[in-house]
Formats: structure tokens, sequence, C-alpha cells
């Protein structure tokens, strides 16, 4: 009798990733970039059941880290973050960040998934992104798992589906909370971020809910998936495998 068919092998699944691009920040003047485990630990965990998974960025090419969510920084503040490490200390797969696809070269007609990821970066560019707002508007009204986290939600708050709605009214969703800005801002010492994510979706009626601050959290509302920060990179993985059944 002839085997079964492995169908993690012989149909993967396959989920675009988009990261920012380096900017300044025009609260802090600070370079930012996309924070490391918001890529690492999805990879991880997609890369676990077969899944192909290719990482795209607006503009392609290069990008880079925050600092604070590179493992090997000397300040430490990810020194925990093993799978980053594992990444990053892999050639072949760190090289893949300086040969991110660009977004015009992105096709929903490609992939199941799409997968936002966060960083400071995303608060100084996404909102400008058109053709990342229409690319999230395709996959989700081809019924395609449309998913971010952390700041990466702001990505979503612009886009409109075709019916004029925005995507975010009457969803549940969460992202990078009042809560944890006032904890940074307390540390940082002033404000940090141009705007904050959980009072934009609310204006436009989503129901934003989260987590204690810096808890893994992930809410899923249909095919739209939200994680709550960065330390919510496996479990909003985890929920995206579990709609796409593998």
């Amino acid at each position: 009798m002839a085997a079964t068919p492995n169908p993690v092998r012989s149909t993967p699944k396959r989920v675009i990733l988009v990261v920012a691009n380096p900017a300044t920040a025009t609260t802090t003047g600070w370079p930012v970039g996309f924070w490391a485990s918001e890529l690492t630990h999805p990879w991880h965990e997609f890369n676990g059941v077969g899944y192909q998974v290719d990482i795209a960025s607006p503009r392609g090419g290069k990008v880079v880290l925050d600092a604070y969510s590179d493992p090997r920084d000397s300040s430490g503040y990810s020194a925990h973050d093993l799978i980053s490490m594992g990444f990053l200390s892999t050639p072949k797969l760190a090289g893949l960040l300086d040969h991110t696809k660009p977004l015009a070269e992105v096709r929903a007609a490609d992939y199941d998934a799409i997968v936002v990821a966060g960083g400071q970066s995303p608060m100084f560019t996404f909102p400008t992104e058109t053709r990342l707002h229409r690319l999230l508007a395709e996959f989700y009204e081809a019924e395609k798992v449309t998913a971010a986290l952390c700041h990466g939600v702001c990505a979503l708050l612009p886009v409109t589906l075709s019916n004029g709605e925005a995507l975010l009214k009457g969803k549940t969703i969460t992202g990078f909370a009042n809560s944890e800005e006032d904890i940074v801002d307390g540390m940082i010492g002033q404000k940090v971020m141009p705007f904050r994510i959980e009072d934009e979706a609310t204006k436009l009626g989503a129901n934003f809910i989260a987590n204690a601050a810096f808890r893994p959290f992930v809410v899923r509302d249909g095919r739209l998936i939200t994680g709550q920060q960065q330390n919510s990179g496996s479990v909003t993985a985890k929920a995206i495998i579990e709609a796409l059944g593998l």
C-alpha cells in the first residue's frame, strides 16, 4: 500500500513576513528598525511545521534591528532571547535580512498568510506605506489569514476594505497597549511613539483588549490575528498555524 503523503512536506503553507525598513524616530532622534523576536519567534514556529516563509519590507533590501532587541547588544536587554541569537548566528538566516523582498513584488495570490512584525520603525513608517495597506486589504478580502503584532498593528489602522469601511471597525484586536507605552515613556523620560495604537484603533470602532503589560497575548477574530507585543511572537504564530490548519 502506498505511503500516505506528508501534507506539511507536499503542500507547505506559504507566509510572507513583513518588517520595517530602517528609519529615524521623529520623537527621540534615534535610529530605529524592527524588533528581532517579532520575526525570529514566528519564523521558528513556522519552520517547525514546514512552512515556507519569505521576508519582505516596503522598500526591500537590507533591514536592521532595534538595538534593544538584539541579544548581542551591550545593553543586555534581550540577552535572554536565544531564538533570536540562534537566527542571527546562522549565516544563511542572518543573510536574509540583507535581501528582503520589496512589497511591490509581493502578490497575495502567492501566499496563505501575511504577518506584520513590529518594532519602533513601523510607527514612523507604516502609516504612509500605502502598498502595505492595499496588500493587507487584499489578503483579508481574499479570506486569507491577516496578522500583525506589537507596533506592527499600526499597519492595520489605515486599511480600508472595498466596501469603504475600516478593516478594524467592529474587530476585536490587541497590540502594544497604552499601559506598555506608559511604562516605556516613563523609562525613557519622554514620549517615544508619535501616537498610540490602542487610542487610534478605538477611534476606528475596534474592541481593543490587552493582557497585563509585556505578558504574551494573542487575539483571533476570524482570519484577523493580532499579538500584543514583542513577547507574543510565538503565541501569535501558533494562532496563525491553528487558523491555517497546518
